[in-house]
């Protein structure tokens, strides 16, 4: 059996671990830059406030009913995470723990009695929270797909689910699929959902179980669309993981705090972006051919901050694929120099990662040497560093130090738990 648990509205609960006063009451975290919303305490989601909509749309509502508002918080936010995740690893054996994202993870359950799965969840939602503070939902099905399935019931039913629901007969597998639309199954995605009901053929996840190998392989895109009907069927399939989150391409994009004008810093933030995307890369095993960068003026003709001109991009070949970050900071900050127009301002900038393929298996070139170095055992030590004490601790000297471009955190709450000078004080 597979169990996957999810932290409830995470960004928001890990505010609210510190600001005991909120539990309860509305809140909401902001994108870089307090762009837009990406997380909601259940409370705001009844008022109304929408998911990713920008800010400036919802404050209205969000200042009519005091919902308190946060920039996003990232040192905390993956110090918290890294706590949910090494609980985890003690109640099940780190071997059993398959982390998914930031605030989920995979469970291998394999070893508990199938009567003991209801018990077993939650213990697991009670021990993260009791050890944690962060607020769980536990789902539990034979299939990853399936066990994604019933999490999403125990998040939609809270109080009578106790936030675990555990599926383990074919009634209770039926009756949760009937009760999912399909536009909610993992890995279907908003275009496949519009065009399966389209078909009029499919509108809930039991529809779509009920459907042939060979109709998933024309209508949801074929050997992935085959493995997802399998894992809904109830038959585990050990690439479905892989399939559905492998990026084929990597990308870091960033609206500035203000906007730019010097080629500098407009350089530094490039530079910043492509070592971000290199560590995207490397932490999914790949290397890349292709590097793109693009940045977005800012139209002067206008007061307004979110008005902007086209998007100009350019691109570049890499001789062999890489993951390493100097190498890839070099193209793309050169690839600068060919997009910047003296004296405009500019207000946003891009970095792609394309033509991605195994880290492994990168195919040399006649014309280059190739030489290794220790490059990926760099990488690795600066990752891992990085990882651990945040804010780029380690960085290349292209990113610049005083960062004048760094986006907006006018409502970050205290990065509590990795700072020494902002650690909770309690009077």
């Amino acid at each position: 059996m597979k169990a996957i648990v999810d932290c409830n509205s995470f960004y928001c609960s890990c505010e609210r671990l510190f600001q005991p006063h909120l539990d309860n009451k509305p809140v909401v975290v902001l994108s870089n830059n307090d762009g837009c919303i990406i997380s909601r305490s259940d409370e705001a989601k009844a008022f109304g406030v929408q998911m990713a909509g920008p800010y400036f749309l919802a404050k209205p509502l969000i200042e009519k009913h005091n919902v308190a508002t946060f920039s996003s918080n990232y040192n905390l936010y993956g110090d918290l995470s890294w706590r949910v995740m090494e609980t985890l690893r003690m109640l099940v054996g780190k071997e059993n723990v398959e982390v998914y994202s930031v605030d989920e993870a995979f469970l291998n359950l394999d070893e508990f009695a199938k009567g003991d799965l209801q018990e077993a969840g939650l213990r697991i939602r009670e021990t993260v929270e009791e050890w944690t503070g962060i607020k769980v939902s536990v789902g539990i099905a034979p299939t990853k797909v399936l066990s994604k399935v019933a999490n999403h019931l125990a998040k939609k039913k809270k109080i009578e689910t106790q936030c675990v629901v555990v599926l383990d007969t074919k009634e209770k597998i039926d009756s949760a699929l009937q009760d999912t639309p399909i536009g909610e199954v993992w890995g279907v995605g908003r275009q496949y959902a519009e065009k399966l009901r389209e078909l009029n053929a499919v509108f809930t996840a039991f529809d779509l179980s009920k459907k042939t190998g060979e109709w998933a392989h024309k209508n949801l895109g074929g050997v992935v669309g085959i493995r997802l009907v399998k894992e809904l069927k109830g038959e585990p399939v050990n690439e479905m993981e892989e399939q559905l989150t492998a990026k084929k391409m990597i990308a870091t994009t960033r609206m500035f705090g203000k906007p730019v004008k010097d080629i500098n810093d407009i350089k530094e933030a490039v530079a910043t972006y492509a070592s971000r995307a290199a560590e995207k890369l490397r932490r999914q095993g790949s290397a890349a051919n292709i590097i793109s960068v693009f940045v977005v003026p800012k139209e002067q003709s206008h007061n307004t901050y979110f008005r902007h001109g086209p998007t100009i991009s350019s691109y570049v070949t890499l001789p062999i694929a890489t993951s390493s970050t100097n190498e890839l900071i070099k193209p793309a900050v050169q690839l600068v120099d060919k997009l910047y127009e003296h004296g405009r301002l500019y207000k946003k900038a891009g970095v792609m990662l394309s033509g991605l393929v195994s880290d492994t298996t990168i195919q040399g070139n006649l014309f280059v040497a190739e030489r290794d170095n220790g490059k990926r055992l760099l990488m690795n030590m600066i990752d891992n560093i990085n990882f651990s004490q945040r804010d780029d601790v380690l960085k290349f000297a292209a990113s610049g130090t005083k960062r004048n471009w760094k986006m907006r955190m006018e409502m970050r709450s205290p990065r509590y738990t990795s700072r020494w000078e902002e650690l909770f004080e309690v009077h």
